[in-house]
């Protein structure tokens, strides 16, 4: 068995729960290890560079320091998380002052880091690891009938692009495709939901969530999947508020694609987490 570094951050022990639950699902029904990094901390999130770059790089290296450790890959799903995490290491290659602060800061805690530890994003280690003829090959129950909408907003593939063309990324879309379901074209796939502005200035957050859905809702989506907490909670909670703001429905399930992926491989609704969601997924085929 392949075993992986987990990195579930915050938001996956959080109202990211079904996040977590259906990737140590699906990862689990494809073989795939996840041994959770001990005593891992928040990484500060985006926010906390605007606050201190230097404490925001620590936290981040602090976790890469553990995994490093541990001699495995790190599995960061959050979509904040694996841009965080990225994000330090880029910025300890590239500035040696910095780096130095920190590694000053990891050896005050009995720890040192060297840079070796990768971090991959579940949707990279799916598509390129395990490959599109294996998840063919365990799906039982294929989506048809179900007509996605792949989101991945901006953190994934931007600014590093380690796995995705930055701009027109594909693997969500292949993976779907994959599992039996119809990948719509949709071409606000990473354009980004407003992230934080829900909760700073709700009206452009809002208004930035209903365009996305507005648009996937036009291309005919009858759901929407995507790969970050955040993105996941913006453009499921805020529906309530959408069609009161711009009175027009764009009610639309939003589902984490290993949920999706979950309910290909035969696994129950509530083994992925299904239940958890805000607005419900039962319209749509497989939950009929």
């Amino acid at each position: 068995m392949t075993a992986y570094a987990y990195y579930p951050g915050c938001s996956l022990s959080g109202l990211g729960k079904p996040y977590d639950e259906s990737l140590r699902a699906v990862f689990g029904h494809l073989g795939l290890g996840l041994e959770e990094i001990p005593d891992w901390n928040c990484c500060g999130a985006t926010s906390y560079m605007s606050v201190s770059e230097d404490k925001a790089v620590a936290l981040a290296a602090r976790n890469l320091a553990i995994a490093e450790k541990r001699g495995a890959e790190v599995v960061a799903p959050c979509a904040a998380c694996f841009l965080v995490l990225t994000k330090a290491q880029h910025m300890m290659a590239e500035y040696p002052a910095l780096a130095a602060k920190v590694h000053t800061g990891l050896r005050a805690a009995g720890l040192t880091y060297e840079g070796r530890a990768v971090v991959r994003h579940p949707l990279d280690i799916l598509v390129n690891d395990v490959g599109l003829d294996a998840i063919r090959a365990k799906v039982t129950r294929p989506l048809a009938g179900y007509r996605v909408a792949p989101y991945y907003g901006c953190q994934v593939v931007r600014p590093y692009g380690t796995f995705d063309d930055p701009l027109r990324p594909q693997t969500l879309d292949r993976l779907m495709a994959a599992v039996g379901a119809h990948v719509v074209d949709y071409p606000l796939k990473a354009h980004c939901c407003g992230g934080s502005l829900t909760g700073t200035m709700e009206e452009i957050g809002v208004r930035l969530n209903f365009l996305l859905l507005k648009e996937a809702k036009a291309r005919t989506a009858n759901v929407l999947a995507t790969v970050c907490p955040l993105c996941q909670y913006n453009l499921e909670a805020y529906q309530g508020k959408m069609r009161h703001t711009f009175n027009e429905d764009v009610s639309l399930p939003i589902v984490y694609f290993t949920q999706l992926l979950g309910l290909a491989f035969g696994l129950s609704p509530a083994s992925v987490g299904l239940q958890r969601n805000f607005v419900t997924a039962e319209p749509l085929p497989a939950m009929a």
